[in-house]
């Protein structure tokens, strides 16, 4: 009992102990004393005082024993204060600031105060969250970069900020309140509310504020009475012109405001407005006079370089150092990119910041590395790389820069250049809208760099871009390559043959026929010869990998021979340029030295993968084949290889490189030679032909500046030449213009709508694809001012007494009209109504030159696609078209009246009686009768001809003319309203339900027309006139007020189809204000509405985060295929669920008109890599990731990567959404994914 006792008694406290510690002078001994008592010291003044540590001291004397704490006695174990409540502090809350302030108004001449006006204070409380101002101060430092979601984007270039003036002026759409009826009294909850009813107290002058009511509470000295007098005798007619209005105040206190210390503003007359200026926004530059003067303009240049620049880039350097914006269209390596190098260097000496962009992250890569050996400080910014944030010049893609943009990066303030590289990549259907979202949210102190290949439309989009940014854009254009090409077609496929290269088109730009049918003369021959010996029954196109060995092999003989290496080989499957290259085993292109060469980079450069990654089976491949000077580039490639491949070439040690047609956009590697394997792909959909723009686009990258005089393009012929048409097409054609890909995303509309200032239409009107309908927007604008003021200066027509329904008279005229031509259409639409367009048939001819003219039809053409109808019409002597020509719609028409409506009116000549023969388009058949005539068309036709001729002129019309003629005139008097027309619906059998609408609703016109009484007065005709006139300019202001709004936008019915998605999910409310899933959705790259449904479902809180990363793979990966059957029952039950959601945002958005069906929405989804994915997370090696898949190892990494990027999303939104066990689970599964060869450094960034 007593041991018990004693090990449940605490331990003793070291001061309890029967010890004493003594320290022996400064050298730190100490010795113990068998005394108790506390330690001691031999120095003079003892131990330096130390304070307990009161946390242990608190956590040992009441955590640890609590049995020590008194059970009853609290007083001291804890004490309490006493406060007196004050619930009023609890609606306390800090001012806002000030937005306005009052300013004095003075009257001109003799400086008295008038009154006071409110006047907007900028700047007044800003902050990232509340402003776009540049003004407003700078986030936190840790967001600098990057941004935040929940940021305001700083003003994008080209907007008008809105203005007072705009703030308080009201549009159409907004409401009228009466201030003094309409106001609402009573707030929300509350019983009495605020009296607003007018005081027996006039107000100042109209837009003055009337301080007698503001002011009333405060004793400010009570104003003097004989000054307020004579005040109000020295304004005159002024005063008395106010005391009339009921809200005119007598300024009573207006001198003892002086003692407030107002800010005082002299008040100047307003401009007039200017009328618009005709600017030109995209300025051509003439390259082709020579810049003498360029270094006396420019002595001392931000950057020299070791050649002297071409004439094209000092004119863009000139244009640079005034700070001008520049589009360099030049040819493949021109040299653009000396011009972004010497923005970087402005900018450095400056002390700004440049951004280059790239389409690529490849691209991206190599730049950083060009550009850090010239400059130093360089900074990337990638999906998974981030090196030198805080250099002055940061390389990344085009998308991180949008991101950038709408998270207002602080980074946008010390921006002075933006340089987009290969900008022809913005016809890419995917991420082409990527260019134009930056372009129009970029500042208005930015200025850009836009380098492309040549395009036939640089003007027009630069054009664009001045207009988008409100400054003028330099257009630089090369006039021919600064190494010429040569192209050739090879039809050998031996040792033979290999001689066989003809030339088709020389470096001066002329097409050798002869070469091109000394082609088809030696692939015919050989044809023959081989039907010889084997049969003439051959296959008809000789594929098969022995043939591709054969032709190879001898043309890269032909070539070596003619010191025309190293070569580009542009194949256009990834599966064919595997085959290609292992297929030619017995070819070495390489010398001792440079198999060293070579096995020595490769080995320093796969130091750095561990041991089973070294040994891939794609990695021993391509080691293989870069010793004999082969070499693969294609996106299958794991990315370190790719990169391995690009360097060596570069080094020349790679003589002939397999690669698809991503190695041509925008990596800079020239060869000697470029090979075409054939000139047919794949574009997704059918095999086609390419495009001009593609084919100069690969074939310039032969010819290398200064080593090479010409650079060689080779086209193969391996089953038979092409059309001579289709190689001219493709040779010589222009190249594919620019073009937009806006369309709206939910990303775009979410990051819009949570800025009150910007609007989505906005965006949309700046878009190249409005372009075309928006660039006379200031013509528009001034012409509805004109027509504004002319119709005020037009007299009221009127409309009393008998010419009450004068309006409703004009009105069914028009609708007749509208309607009538609406039924014409359908029929000459139909087949029915095309076929009683035969010779003979009658009809009435209304287009430019002719009148509601009758006409007789002589032939009618073949072409189905474009009818085009030789008709004989009735028209008026040429000597009486001077004085007057009915057959014309002339302004001064004759005012139609019932008859005329409801009929045609036809033409009838007043004096001799002539014809013509005219091509009639569809569109210019008024109406079809039911009168054929016998005619002779060819006799008509030649006779006509002949007599233009000068000489035949006066003989007389054939007989059968004549006749044609006469019976023409008789019908048109006999009917003057027009003969009988074909109904549409009994004559022929249009059952479509708007033409028998259509019908119906004629006739009901045509009796209401008819029942008018306005056609009876005197003065019909005179006011007729006027009313079409004012109608005639109300309706074009009409049309000219929807060009000029939002409504003629093409995209704005999908804009509100997917705002009502966003609407029905809850990511907005009914006013438009973004809510919390929103803006969760904001902070997504894409895939923005699955992953926030799939958040706010709790659909991966419960996965592991292996787990997670599977089931995401399937929103990245790019290769179709089934999730298998191996996968855990976790990963299917996931798998089905991502799949139900995305059905279910699918079915809103059909149920909300979008066009994307549900089968398409999920069909985005591919599911293939989900166990590859897995057990890359849970640590498998990748060596043995290639039995789980066929996918090609490049397309594995590119997946787990863009994965990567997406679980960093996601764990930012899991943050903003406040939920650190899913945003902890997404870290995680980055970590996981990000390791071995996947994730291994870029050799361009060490």
């Amino acid at each position: 009992m007593i041991e018990t006792e004693r090990l449940v008694l605490p331990p003793p406290d070291p001061l309890n102990l029967p010890l004493r510690a003594v320290e022996l002078g400064c050298t730190g001994r100490w010795e113990l004393l068998n005394v108790p008592g506390p330690p001691e010291s031999t120095l003079p003044h003892g131990l330096p005082p130390c304070a307990p540590d009161l946390q242990q001291e608190a956590e040992q004397l009441f955590l640890s024993s609590p049995a020590w704490l008194p059970l009853h006695d609290v007083e001291h174990a804890a004490r309490k204060w006493q406060r007196e409540t004050d619930p009023w502090s609890l609606l306390a809350a800090v001012g806002a600031p000030v937005p306005s302030d009052l300013q004095a108004q003075r009257h001109p001449t003799t400086g008295q105060v008038l009154g006071y006006k409110e006047v907007l204070l900028e700047n007044t409380n800003l902050s990232a969250t509340t402003s776009l101002s540049l003004r407003r101060p700078p986030g936190p430092v840790s967001q600098s970069l990057w941004g935040n979601p929940t940021q305001y984007p700083f003003w994008p270039g080209g907007m008008d900020e809105p203005s007072l003036m705009d703030l308080s002026s009201r549009e159409e759409h907004e409401e009228e309140l009466d201030f003094e009826k309409d106001l609402l009294t009573v707030p929300p909850g509350f019983k009495k509310g605020v009296d607003f009813a007018p005081q027996d107290r006039p107000a100042p002058a109209p837009g003055l504020l009337s301080l007698s009511c503001l002011l009333e509470p405060l004793d400010l000295g009570g104003g003097d009475v004989e000054e307020n007098e004579a005040v109000g005798q020295t304004e005159g007619p002024r005063g008395d012109a106010a005391s009339a209005s009921p809200c005119r105040a007598p300024l009573a206190r207006a001198s003892s405001l002086e003692d407030l210390v107002l800010r005082e503003a002299a008040t100047a007359p307003p401009e007039p407005p200017q009328p618009p200026l005709q600017e030109q926004w995209a300025v051509p530059v003439d390259v082709t006079s020579p810049v003498g003067d360029f270094y006396r303009l420019i002595p001392h240049p931000a950057f020299q370089w070791a050649f002297e620049p071409d004439v094209f880039q000092k004119q863009a350097i000139l244009h640079l150092e005034k700070h001008d914006s520049v589009f360099v269209a030049a040819h493949t390596s021109a040299g653009k990119t000396v011009v972004a190098e010497y923005a970087i260097a402005l900018a450095q000496k400056h002390m700004t910041r440049t951004i280059y962009t790239s389409p690529i992250k490849a691209l991206s890569n190599q730049k950083f590395r060009d550009f850090r050996n010239t400059f130093g400080d360089v900074g990337l910014l990638t999906g998974d790389v981030q090196l030198h944030p805080e250099a002055s010049c940061l390389i990344m893609t085009t998308e991180i820069l949008r991101s950038m943009l709408y998270s207002g990066s602080d980074v946008i303030r010390d921006l002075e250049w933006v340089i987009f590289d290969e900008v022809h990549y913005i016809n890419d259907a995917e991420r082409g809208v990527v260019w134009e979202e930056v372009f129009i949210m970029l500042p208005d102190h930015v200025s850009v760099i836009l380098l492309s290949a040549t395009v036939p439309n640089a003007l027009e989009f630069a054009d664009w871009i001045g207009r988008l940014k409100r400054r003028q854009i330099y257009v630089i254009s090369t006039l021919t390559r600064p190494v010429p090409l040569e192209h050739h077609l090879f039809t050998g496929n031996s040792p033979k043959t290999q001689g066989e290269l003809f030339l088709l088109l020389d470096s001066r730009g002329a097409f050798h026929t002869k070469g091109y049918y000394a082609a088809v003369e030696a692939k015919k021959e050989r044809m023959s010869k081989h039907a010889q010996t084997f049969g003439a029954k051959q296959p008809g196109r000789q594929a098969g990998p022995a043939q591709d060995r054969g032709v190879y092999l001898s043309l890269l003989a032909s070539l070596r021979a003619r010191a025309q290496l190293p070569v580009v080989v542009f194949t256009f499957s990834r599966g064919r340029c595997d085959e290609q290259a292992s297929g030619l085993t017995s070819l070495d292109l390489t010398t001792s030295s440079e198999k060293s060469e070579i096995h020595l980079f490769l080995q320093r450069c796969l130091a750095r993968l561990r041991g089973s990654d070294r040994q891939l089976p794609q990695v021993l491949h391509m080691s293989e084949l870069l010793h004999r000077g082969l070499g693969v580039h294609h996106s299958g490639i794991l990315p370190i290889l790719k990169e391995i491949v690009e360097m060596l070439f570069s080094r020349g040690l790679v003589k002939v490189l397999f690669a698809t047609e991503t190695f041509a956009m925008g990596v800079n590697m020239p060869a000697r030679t470029v090979v075409f394997d054939s000139m047919r792909k794949h574009d997704g959909s059918a095999f086609r032909d390419l495009l001009p723009g593609e084919y100069v686009q690969m074939a310039g990258r032969a010819g290398r500046r200064g080593l090479d005089p010409t650079g060689t393009v080779v086209l193969l012929c391996k089953a038979r030449v092409p059309e001579m048409a289709d190689l001219h097409r493709m040779m010589m054609g222009k190249p594919s213009q620019l073009q937009s890909q806006f369309r709206l995303t939910y990303t775009m509309i979410l990051n819009l709508l949570r800025v009150d200032a910007l609007r989505v239409e906005d965006m949309m009107k700046r878009s190249f694809s409005e372009f075309p309908f928006r660039k006379d927007s200031k013509a528009h604008e001034q012409t509805l001012a004109e027509l504004t003021k002319k119709l005020g200066s037009l007299e009221e027509p009127d409309v009393t007494g008998q010419l009450a329904d004068l309006p409703d008279y004009y009105g069914w005229g028009e609708e007749l009209v509208e309607t009538r031509s609406r039924i014409q259409q359908r029929i000459l639409e139909s087949v029915n109504g095309l076929k009683s367009l035969s010779v003979g048939r009658v009809v009435v001819v209304k287009s430019q030159e002719h009148h509601n003219a009758l006409g007789v039809i002589l032939q009618v053409s073949s072409s189905s696609a474009s009818r085009v109808f030789t008709t004989l019409v009735l028209c008026d002597k040429p000597e009486s078209q001077g004085l007057q020509d009915r057959g014309l719609a002339t302004p001064t028409a004759d005012v139609p009246h019932p008859d005329d409506l409801v009929g045609f009116k036809l033409f009838l000549p007043e004096g001799p009686c002539d014809h013509t023969v005219a091509k009639l388009q569809p569109a210019d058949v008024a109406a079809i009768t039911t009168k054929v005539l016998r005619v002779h068309g060819e006799k008509i036709l030649e006779d006509f001809s002949k007599r233009q001729q000068p000489k035949f002129r006066k003989d007389p019309p054939l007989a059968a003319v004549a006749t044609a003629v006469q019976e023409l005139v008789r019908l048109a008097q006999a009917c003057p309203a027009g003969p009988p027309t074909l109904d549409p619906v009994s004559d022929l059998q249009l059952k479509d339900v708007s033409v028998v609408e259509g019908g119906l609703r004629a006739r009901k016109l045509e009796e209401l027309i008819r029942g008018a009484q306005c056609v009876h007065s005197p003065r019909f005709s005179a006011q007729y006139v006027k009313l079409r006139e004012r109608m005639r300019i109300q309706k074009e202001m009409a049309r000219l007020r929807f060009l000029l709004s939002d409504q003629s936008l093409l995209l704005l019915p999908e804009y509100h189809q997917r705002v009502e998605v966003l609407r029905t999910l809850g990511y907005v409310d009914e006013a438009g204000t973004v809510k919390l899933a929103g803006r969760v959705a904001c902070a997504m790259s894409s895939h923005e509405l699955l992953l926030t449904e799939l958040m706010f479902d709790n659909a991966l809180s419960a996965l592991r985060p292996e787990e997670i990363a599977a089931l995401l793979s399937g929103l990245v990966c790019q290769t179709p295929g089934d999730p298998g059957d191996h996968l855990p029952s976790t990963l299917k039950q996931g798998v089905e669920r991502v799949r139900a959601v995305a059905k279910r945002i699918g079915e809103v958005q059909v149920a909300c008109g979008l066009n994307q069906t549900v089968e398409e929405f999920v069909g985005e989804l591919n599911f293939g890599l989900v166990e590859v994915v897995y057990e890359w997370a849970r640590g498998m090696p990748f060596s043995e990731l290639a039995g789980l898949s066929g996918t090609p190892e490049g397309l594995v990494v590119r997946c787990i990567q863009r994965l990567a990027e997406m679980c960093r999303s996601l764990r930012g939104a899991a943050r903003l959404v406040g939920e650190p066990v899913l945003g902890a689970k997404m870290e995680t599964a980055a970590t996981l994914l990000r390791r071995d060869i996947v994730f291994a450094a870029s050799l361009y960034t060490q």
